[in-house]
């Protein structure tokens, strides 16, 4: 019997679904009947395409600055309005300040930006979800971290904070909404080829540095860090909760 990641009629909200890692998961929770909300920040062209391919009674982006600020509840609220249940959360969205920065110089307006939309969104955003998915009896919740939130990140220490606080997040959340069907993971991609490791990797001297150290010789592709996450969501992972997926090659373990 051939066996499928099936998700009929289930309603996703992804984040950061207009380009990248999100995009993915936006055609692969489509792909698996699920109906998705996602949101962009100024890629509109890009969302709109997305949307036509996907199929506008199925697919809705919805443009939302999730940085702490009230956008995550026009998200949540977007989803139950258009489909009226939440049945898996997958925060993919995040910034990577791409330049080395000392934390002796590290300007406190780096800093909180960081804070505020890796880690004070994702906050907002399980906030907001979770209380649907208790009236529901169930839910499911994916976190994108990384390998720096489990090994750090020299000159960089602002996203290596907040993706550690991710994994801390997951450990604890899911033991807490255990006892409501919810289940929580994460996934810890290393890297991956996105526009936002883009100037890294097409420079050629830190391209070979970051090829050095991932033991599978290559970066990942959007693809690759979509099917876990959906994996995730599906009954097929129904007994697992509280796990930090690694989906980077083998770069965590000789870091």
């Amino acid at each position: 019997m051939p066996v499928t990641l099936s998700l009929p009629d289930q309603v996703v909200i992804v984040t950061g679904g207009s380009r990248g890692i999100g995009a993915a998961c936006v055609r692969m929770f489509i792909g698996a009947g699920a109906k998705v909300v996602f949101n962009y920040q100024k890629a509109k062209a890009s969302a709109e395409k997305l949307v036509s391919e996907c199929g506008p009674e199925r697919c809705i982006a919805v443009q939302a600055e999730l940085d702490g600020s009230g956008g995550e509840k026009k998200l949540v609220d977007e989803a139950l309005r258009r489909f009226g249940s939440i049945d898996a959360l997958v925060v993919n969205h995040g910034i990577w300040p791409p330049h080395d920065q000392p934390i002796d110089t590290m300007p406190e307006e780096q800093w909180h930006r960081t804070i505020a939309i890796n880690l004070d969104s994702v906050y907002m955003l399980i906030r907001h979800s979770v209380a649907q998915m208790k009236k529901q009896k169930r839910g499911s919740i994916v976190l994108v971290s990384s390998t720096a939130g489990q090994r750090g990140e020299a000159f960089h220490c602002d996203y290596a904070a907040t993706k550690g606080a991710v994994i801390s997040m997951v450990k604890g959340l899911s033991t807490e909404l255990a006892r409501d069907g919810i289940r929580v993971n994460a996934v810890a991609p290393g890297w991956v080829q996105t526009d936002m490791s883009a100037p890294a990797l097409q420079n050629p001297v830190t391209r070979d540095k970051v090829f050095a150290t991932i033991p599978l010789g290559r970066v990942a592709n959007p693809e690759e860090l979509a099917a876990p996450i959906v994996f995730l969501c599906t009954p097929h992972a129904g007994f697992i909760t509280g796990e930090i997926v690694n989906v980077n090659g083998g770069a965590v373990l000789v870091g």
